[in-house]
């Protein structure tokens, strides 16, 4: 060992991070199993509008506020939930809520994440009850269906692939030395849960991730697909739910397109993460990966010209 990563490694992952409800806070953990549409659990559950389209942060930035519990044992690699398992969740002037792990046979049609629609496991009336007050206009809370529904991954960067309600790919990877660069040029810091990453590394420069092509995090084999370019969540505060400008407006002074991808037109968009397949994952293996896991370089590009945005 050498400055506690393995001698070889680029890094070790320093967090571990599961998001069960999509744009609630998250739940660190200290290791996770693996699925081909990501971390077991994550981004599992959603709210959905009288509409059917997904509440997220950007524009019900109260969600930052709700908590989500679950049982010890349900990151345990072959748990399965029984009869008193249960989701928890809570937030400010809410009773508690608790939601079954065990899937409720009701069906809601016509939910719709970004370009996919679909049906979903609608989680019943107490649920949409909760919810609905909390955000003031009707809601209703639903789970992936991952027996029925397929949503794939973008077929240009990771054919054959699939996520649940993730916004696009099954992880996403972050660096605490990229964050502390961005600190450095703030007046006021922020947490690296601005950026909801799966996972967060330390001990490689800062966002030399960017140019990574293919890791191995501990035994297992990841794929980047494109850098995370980022909407309007990381400038909401994460404790308060209130909305700046920053750090998104620091960000577009050195990682926007226009700085990164001088090959290309800008579209206005910057970055901060990288997005990741599972390799493995095609073998249906189920495995995990743990905090202080060593994280292996086996590919790189040598400059941001040949990295996918």
């Amino acid at each position: 060992m050498a400055d506690g990563k393995e001698v070889g490694a680029a890094a070790q992952v320093r967090s571990i991070f599961i998001y069960p409800l999509k744009s609630c806070r998250g739940v660190s953990v200290s290791e996770a199993p693996l699925s081909s549409t990501g971390f077991r659990w994550d981004r599992q559950w959603i709210v959905v509008n009288s509409k059917g389209r997904a509440c997220t942060q950007r524009v019900e930035p109260s969600l930052a506020l709700v908590e989500v519990e679950l049982p010890n044992e349900a990151l345990l690699e072959d748990w399965e939930p029984n009869a008193s398992s249960f989701l928890v969740i809570r937030a400010p002037g809410m009773d508690v809520l608790k939601v079954p792990l065990v899937e409720p046979s009701e069906v809601a049609h016509g939910v719709s994440v970004w370009e996919w629609s679909g049906s979903a496991l609608d989680e019943g009336d107490e649920a949409s009850k909760w919810f609905s007050k909390y955000l003031g206009k009707p809601s209703r809370l639903v789970r992936f269906n991952e027996v029925s529904q397929s949503r794939p991954t973008d077929p240009n960067y990771a054919p054959g692939y699939k996520i649940k309600f993730n916004d696009a790919y099954p992880f996403l990877l972050t660096s605490q030395k990229s964050l502390d660069l961005l600190n450095e040029q703030l007046k006021e810091p922020v947490s690296i849960n601005r950026f909801r990453p799966n996972i967060l590394i330390d001990g490689s420069d800062p966002f030399c991730e960017d140019l990574w092509k293919d890791i191995k995090i501990g035994e297992n084999t990841f794929h980047s697909t494109e850098l995370c370019y980022r909407c309007k969540v990381p400038t909401i505060n994460q404790e308060t739910a209130e909305a700046g400008s920053e750090p998104s407006e620091t960000l577009m002074k050195f990682r926007s397109d226009k700085v990164l991808k001088t090959n290309k037109k800008p579209q206005g968009r910057i970055y901060f993460g990288q997005h990741l397949v599972w390799v493995d994952s095609l073998a249906q293996e189920r495995k995990t990966i743990k905090v202080e896991d060593p994280v292996y370089v086996l590919k790189m590009v040598s400059s941001y010209v040949d990295v996918s945005v």
